[in-house]
């Protein structure tokens, strides 16, 4: 049985790779700017962006909510991940998540996420200066996580979250619909295939009273009412689909040392396909070095090369675990980004 799926999941992998290299070479448009709530689409935590987000197969902590829900099967501790990423253009994502082992009945996770900036001047044409209000916009996420291993090598996992997005007086929301697999092999030093389907969901559209404005029926008249209110029809958008399959083996394991290496392969519904590489030395498992390169392939990326190192110290006279891990990732152009994170397994 195990062999069988093992055959499935490598002819799925050979497929779904050869369907992206294919569409890739006919694809002339990105498509990028065509989707709504594109904060999901950032990495999360600073260990998969240190390792260039090739994440969807090794994801082994409480931010596997983000990249594969079905890994969170595997953990066997209750965890706590926190992650502050400093964004671009001075914005910045928070990201919080729970992981509750729950033996024979599955695993459970909660995850939260949020990006946010500060407040800005409202600006008109009258005014380009500030007309003494602000504004503040901002994107959240709330997600329940559901995950189980089917059998000693195979898991599933499933996250329903509610997504917002807010600007000034306007929000739009929906709903969306996360799923993965994760599959041990004995191929190649026990390697791991992770696949994952992410926002799969309702599509969004901006409301509130900023569509409001007032027009003249009759601005040719004398007379005529210039405040005849009336609101503008927005077009509503879909969420940034996105489906990934990867890879990752230990190159080294031994009781001291272990190396990593993990791909991803990555097809969204916004954007060119792209590959992620990535790499992890560890010592002892209490010190971690990183490095990746994300977005490889991709036409008209910006920078991709990342960095991170993290550590693991277990509590006095408990087997509570406490770890640290900084990330740093390179954008081209847009300069740069730094992830930190906390977690506690308990």
């Amino acid at each position: 049985m195990n062999k069988k799926i093992l055959l499935n999941l490598i002819f799925i992998t050979i497929i779904s790779i050869s369907t992206l290299i294919a569409q890739n070479s006919g694809v002339n448009v990105s498509k990028v700017g065509t989707t709504a709530a594109n904060f999901l689409e950032i990495s999360v935590g600073a260990t998969a962006t240190g390792m260039g987000s090739a994440y969807v197969s090794r994801a082994n902590d409480a931010t596997s909510l983000y990249w594969n829900p079905a890994s969170i099967a595997d953990l066997s501790q209750n965890e706590v991940d926190v992650v502050h990423t400093e964004w671009l253009a001075q914005t910045s994502l928070d990201f919080a998540a729970l992981v509750l082992p729950l033996g024979e009945f599955g695993t459970l996770g909660f995850s939260y996420t949020s990006l946010s900036m500060p407040d800005m001047k409202v600006r008109t044409v009258e005014q380009p200066e500030g007309t003494g209000e602000f504004f503040s916009a901002g994107d959240l996420a709330v997600g329940v996580s559901y995950a189980r291993t089917l059998s000693d090598r195979f898991s599933v996992g499933f996250t329903a979250k509610y997504i917002q997005e807010s600007i000034w007086h306007m929000s739009s929301s929906a709903f969306a619909i996360d799923a993965g697999t994760s599959f041990k092999t004995d191929l190649f030093g026990g390697m791991i295939i992770g696949a994952s389907i992410s926002n799969f969901g309702t599509s969004m559209k901006l409301s509130g009273i900023d569509t409001r404005t007032f027009s003249s029926v009759a601005p040719d008249q004398l007379g005529t009412n210039d405040q005849v209110p009336y609101s503008i029809d927005l077009n509503s958008w879909s969420l940034p689909l996105l489906f990934r399959i990867g890879v990752s083996t230990n190159a080294i394991n031994t009781e001291d040392y272990r190396w990593t290496i993990a791909v991803d392969a990555l097809h969204p519904n916004d954007n060119y396909e792209s590959l992620n590489v990535g790499t992890e030395f560890s010592f002892k498992e209490f010190l971690f070095l990183r490095g990746g390169y994300q977005s490889l392939f991709l036409k008209d990326g910006e920078g991709g090369l990342s960095f991170g190192v993290g550590l693991n110290s277990k509590m006095l006279f408990s087997t509570d675990v406490v770890k640290f891990d900084y990330a740093y990732r390179d954008f081209g152009r847009l300069k740069s980004i730094n992830v930190f994170s906390v977690g506690v397994k308990f």
